[in-house]
């Protein structure tokens, strides 16, 4: 690892750990006693807490800030490694269909789920929508995938031009259930595509964590391949390294985090397109660098994201997908403006 790595994640450690730390103090609950001191007595003496202090500090804001910096970091990872091997900067989970089939198979659950119930066990009743939602994604991710699959070799231009094309016909079918919906189906599903961190839980946290950790420990490591790759998939092949694994084990973790984000947040766009080309506009396409500040980038984003979305409109809450959007929006716009200049 290069010095300067380490000291550039020791700065954004710092700063999420500062933004974790505001947004605990932020909400419209007023704590009876400090914070300091309801964490101290959580640890040492518990019966002295304000049940109503250890409910919002320990089941609603910690496992909310917790599942941002989780949420932030899986998304940016994600958007950076589908980046590297496109060789594109516009690349994102939205252009392989992962978040459409997301949303299809969720709008599926929020208008048809009175009928689904019948046919699965009472236990998954609550965790249905964002079992649904997950196995969406995995379902387009592996179709787009085998369309663009010949002789065991990924063809990137065909996976991106059969993700359009699953992306167009999830929507419409989407866009058929959102009709067929009613008014408090379709507030619903307009509340959900529009991304939330507010039913953050424990278990949901643990199970994000899994993921993650499985999948950063593929992903993160792949900084000198993707730089090889850059060059050519010919040339990374003369170096000795097996360019169709890679893509194989790329994509299939990357929806394997997209999906799992998706499935318990909603769609919370443009931060794998925000973070790598903040990334790559300091330390150019060296991906050994910009693939593990972009978990950390990604987390303080989405972190300060959530508490904007919750603090700002008080008590009401904005969509943190709508936050991300406006954000994402004029960095999109910048990308295509770079592009232009360059033609």
């Amino acid at each position: 690892m290069y010095p300067q790595i380490k000291i550039h994640l020791s700065l954004l450690s710092l700063v999420i750990f500062i933004m974790a730390g505001i947004a605990l103090f932020l909400g419209v609950y007023q704590f009876n006693d400090s914070i300091l001191s309801i964490i101290n007595n959580a640890i040492s003496n518990k019966s002295a807490i304000n049940e109503s202090d250890f409910y919002v500090l320990f089941e609603l804001r910690l496992p909310r800030i917790i599942m941002a910096i989780l949420v932030g970091s899986g998304l940016a990872v994600a958007g950076t490694c589908l980046q590297g091997i496109f060789k594109n900067p516009l690349a994102s989970p939205d252009l392989i269909g992962v978040t459409s089939g997301s949303i299809l198979f969720a709008a599926v659950t929020i208008v048809l789920g009175g009928y689904i119930k019948n046919f699965v066990p009472e236990i998954i009743h609550y965790s249905l929508l964002s079992i649904m939602a997950f196995v969406g994604a995995m379902c387009s991710t592996v179709f787009v995938y085998k369309i663009s699959s010949h002789q065991h070799k990924t063809n990137v231009t065909i996976l991106l031009l059969a993700g359009v094309a699953i992306s167009a016909l999830c929507g419409a079918a989407t866009g058929l259930l959102t009709y067929l919906s009613t008014e408090e189906e379709l507030r619903n599903l307009t509340f959900w595509t529009l991304g939330s961190i507010a039913s953050a839980n424990w278990d949901k946290i643990l199970i994000l964590s899994v993921v993650i950790v499985v999948s950063f420990f593929f992903l993160i490591r792949k900084g000198k391949i993707l730089n090889a790759m850059m060059l050519g998939e010919k040339d990374a092949e003369h170096l000795g390294i097996n360019v169709e694994k890679t893509k194989k084990q790329i994509i299939i973790f990357s929806a394997l985090l997209v999906g799992t984000i998706v499935a318990f947040s909603g769609t919370i766009g443009f931060v794998g397109l925000i973070v790598p080309y903040i990334l790559r506009l300091i330390f150019k396409s060296n991906y050994v660098i910009i693939l593990p500040l972009s978990a950390f980038l990604g987390a303080i984003l989405v972190i300060v994201a959530d508490t904007i979305s919750r603090t700002v409109v008080a008590p009401s809450e904005i969509p943190i997908g709508i936050l991300t959007s406006l954000m994402g929006a004029p960095v999109f716009i910048s990308i295509l403006m770079n592009y232009k200049k360059s033609l």
